[in-house]
């Protein structure tokens, strides 16, 4: 099953920008979307610390830009299929997030009807229904906001960059609820996971985000960032 999958590294792509210098994403080719697939990272994975470090300090640090302009649909329309799998980006995360996944009938094992899910932000366990009044309780967290993005860069990005920022597995995370709507835009120096355990991964990953894209940091992001990871070592 899909949704038991659980995957051994970050893709190729992303180590390399620590191993042979940070090289931002400048120009998008859609048809290579696949390379960075939604079986290339998971959130339990143990991040390397030291290497989050030294994209950390390849990552440009200045002030935000105004948030003029900003809209949900500059990053596309809806969910896209990154990998061409036949699934959109959302059932994509559920189905690798969730455990005990349960597809609709005849989707092609892409519709996630339920699963059990095990809330990183918080460290709670949700069980996962797909409906009306329930979908909700579980949402797909960009960790590095669409907003927070635009303001530090994407607005100077083209459609089909931003189109895949907002897809990119890397960036997706299925989370609870209400917590994913209490951080909203913020970064790392004005949010940080309720669940203390898991911090050090979330800013590892927004680093790698960050440092794939070319989206700069604020001065007290940064600082933030350094000094939680310092700890993970």
């Amino acid at each position: 099953m899909r949704g038991k999958l659980r995957w051994a590294g970050v893709s190729a792509l992303i180590i390399g920008l620590g191993l042979g210098g940070c090289s931002a994403v400048d120009s998008v080719d859609l048809s290579s979307w696949h390379s960075s697939s939604i079986e290339s990272v998971s959130p339990s994975l143990k991040q390397d610390y030291s290497l989050a470090l030294k994209q950390l300090d390849q990552v440009e640090v200045k002030g935000r830009t105004a948030k003029t302009g900003y809209a949900r649909d500059q990053f596309g329309q809806g969910w896209k299929d990154p990998d061409r799998n036949g699934c959109d980006a959302r059932n994509d995360v559920l189905a690798r997030d969730l455990n005990e996944v349960k597809f609709k009938p005849g989707s092609a094992q892409c519709t996630v009807l339920s699963g059990v899910f095990t809330d990183p932000y918080t460290g709670e366990q949700i069980d996962f229904v797909r409906g009306p009044s329930t979908s909700t309780a579980v949402q797909i967290d960009h960790v590095v906001a669409l907003s927070d993005s635009w303001q530090k860069g994407a607005q100077l990005w083209s459609g089909e960059k931003r189109l895949q920022f907002a897809n990119d597995p890397l960036n997706l995370l299925a989370s609870d609820g209400p917590t994913n709507a209490a951080k909203g835009d913020k970064d790392a120096a004005t949010w940080l996971p309720p669940n203390k355990g898991f911090r050090c991964d979330y800013v590892a990953r927004q680093t790698e985000v960050k440092a794939k894209y070319g989206v700069w940091m604020t001065p007290a992001e940064h600082q933030a960032i350094k000094r939680i990871l310092e700890r993970c070592m």
